[in-house]
């Protein structure tokens, strides 16, 4: 009896969640401000924790309802949250307006510890250079590939791949799935070795606000180089001031 009414309950939810999915569509829009760099702007449905970025151009597509709020987050703007209402999925002009922040960062000072790495412990041999799978892409496309060949004056010959995924974009493609992987892998990094009762109770950053404060953290170059240091004293120092700007851009914007 109990198994039935697990399976029941499982049924329901899966077909309320499926439902929930189903009024949802694609939300086409758009930011702008007063700077042309638009590209790598994080949108998050704050409902569905689905997370787009901005073209070049600040287009964006996402998956929204009517009564969803968009969270338009990035270290070189303000946060801003947007209630949708039914009309905005008639306007094929929606458009966001960001506005910049200007913000200074005191200097930190980071103690590394180079003797204890995997190279010293034996794990891989020294000096190997190490790339990740979207790494690995971008080194093959744009490697020139030198061959030795004794009819040419050069004494070798050049393959045109690397000229050929250049001009077809794809190079820029590959650059651009290394920037995201990296920001993946901040991300998770980020998480693990701080809860949401650190952000929340430690920070006091509202809860609401926390996803996007974790994205706004990782766009910061040298907290990214503290906290893949994994050097946690001097990742939750930083956490801390980047904690203190960004709850200055909220007050901001409440005003």
């Amino acid at each position: 009896m109990i198994q039935k009414i697990t399976c029941f309950l499982i049924i329901v939810a899966g077909q309320a969640c499926w439902s929930q999915a189903q009024d949802r569509s694609v939300f086409n829009g758009k930011v702008v401000s007063n700077t042309l760099d638009l590209e790598g702007i994080y949108v998050i449905n704050a409902q569905t924790e689905e997370t787009v970025t901005t073209s070049s151009s600040g287009s964006f597509s996402i998956s929204a309802k009517a009564d969803d709020v968009l969270v338009f987050s990035s270290i070189s703007f303000k946060e801003k949250r947007v209630l949708l209402k039914q009309e905005d999925f008639s306007n094929l002009n929606f458009t966001v307006n960001l506005n910049m922040v200007m913000y200074q960062l005191q200097e930190v000072v980071v103690k590394r510890y180079d003797n204890i790495n995997a190279e010293r412990l034996g794990v891989i041999p020294m000096g190997q250079k190490k790339y990740t799978a979207a790494e690995r892409k971008l080194q093959t496309a744009t490697a020139l590939n030198a061959t030795a060949n004794g009819g040419t004056m050069a004494g070798g010959s050049i393959s045109a791949d690397p000229l050929l995924n250049f001009f077809s974009g794809r190079t820029a493609m590959l650059k651009k799935e290394v920037a995201v992987e990296k920001k993946e892998f901040f991300m998770r990094l980020l998480e693990n070795m701080f809860s949401l009762d650190h952000f929340i109770d430690r920070l006091k950053i509202p809860a609401d606000y926390v996803k996007g404060f974790e994205y706004y953290a990782i766009e910061n170059e040298k907290f990214t180089v503290i906290l893949n240091s994994k050097n946690k004293t001097s990742t939750e120092f930083l956490l801390g001031e980047l904690a203190v700007k960004y709850k200055e851009m909220i007050a901001g914007e409440n005003k």
